[in-house]
């Protein structure tokens, strides 16, 4: 089966880490976002994939030149300019030559959905979209889907209040799509599927939708990211760490640990050092950060190549971007980002 992944946008919320790296390019636990993603469309049969580029469309191609990603060939097709979900859908599919049966999958969802029963259950339905829903606690900040008993789909939601959704099953970010649907997107249009095609979809009664409760995370904030990295430390998640682990904790292999620092619940990548006495918790340090002596970092993402002066405190939960210098003895909390555009 093929698959159309959305990696187009520019990752706000994870600024400034993503002022240079596509949020699906950041690390989790020394794994790519991307590549996690398609470890878990490959086991269910995922063989091709073409990437719907916008932002940075050169992290993808640099990265993996040979069109290959964990196993799965990939193609890329770069927007000429910004289509939003559905102008991007049909880009994709159109440049990859897709005439049959396919996924779509939103690249910054970790899931372990059962994707095969998913694509079951809209083939018996004669469906032509089917959307992966999930339950959450809030729903106000995703598209609400309430179904029939059949799972054919009576509204799609969009954002609503909290007190006024109808359920706290939510759009998770994965749909089987008929290439029936390509009919329906103008080519070289900014549409919106969610606000536009799947209402035409709802009104034709051929949207359906399955709820599936396994794991499920949206990764565009600081919080979900550092969660992303603690689940998968913590073995919520079927994909695990890379050796070698450390207690709670990831530490690369040519990455330099001094004996008397602490590190709990913590991913250490490539080629970083933590100095004397420095304190690193629950916290994601990126690949070729100098941890200095005596630093404390908390709950915090901390770019690739920054340096962090020694006795400095960085707390929950700070975000510092690429090669950035943190100034000994410095302390910050709270919502602090430090970085700039490039």
């Amino acid at each position: 089966m093929k698959a159309v992944l959305l990696v187009g946008g520019e990752g706000t919320r994870l600024r400034p880490l993503t002022y240079f790296a596509p949020k699906q390019m950041l690390p989790i636990v020394g794994v790519t976002m991307l590549e996690r993603v398609m470890t878990a469309l490959a086991a269910h049969g995922v063989t091709e994939a073409v990437l719907s580029l916008g932002y940075l469309p050169q992290a993808f191609t640099q990265a993996f030149p040979h069109g290959e990603v964990a196993g799965v060939s990939v193609t890329y097709a770069v927007e000429p300019s910004p289509l939003d979900t559905a102008g991007a859908i049909g880009f994709a599919a159109r440049h990859a030559g897709i005439d049959d049966t396919f996924l779509v999958v939103n690249g910054d969802v970790l899931t372990d959905l059962n994707v095969t029963a998913l694509v079951d259950f809209h083939r018996s339905r004669g469906a032509e979209a089917t959307i992966a829903l999930h339950p959450v606690e809030d729903p106000s900040r995703f598209g609400v889907v309430p179904t029939h008993p059949d799972g054919r789909v009576i509204a799609f939601i969009e954002k609503p209040p909290r007190e006024e959704a109808p359920t706290n099953l939510i759009n998770a970010g994965t749909y089987v799509c008929e290439p029936d649907i390509l009919d329906r997107i103008p080519e070289g249009q900014k549409i919106s599927v969610e606000r536009v095609i799947f209402p035409q979809l709802v009104a034709d009664s051929k949207l359906y939708a399955l709820a599936d409760d396994t794991y499920w995370l949206d990764t565009g904030t600081p919080a979900a990211y550092l969660q992303a990295n603690r689940d998968v430390l913590e073995g919520r998640r079927r994909q695990g760490a890379p050796s070698p682990l450390s207690g709670s904790s990831w530490i690369a292999t040519d990455a330099q640990v001094d004996a008397t620092a602490v590190i709990s619940g913590s991913a250490i990548d490539r080629g970083s050092v933590v100095a004397a006495g420095a304190q690193v918790i629950n916290s994601v340090i990126f690949p070729g950060v100098t941890i200095g002596p005596g630093a404390r970092i908390v709950d915090c993402i901390i770019g690739p190549d920054v340096v962090v002066g020694e006795q400095s405190y960085l707390g929950p939960t700070c975000v510092i971007g690429r090669g950035e210098k943190i100034s000994p003895r410095s302390s910050y909390e709270g919502d602090v980002r430090i970085g700039v555009a490039p």
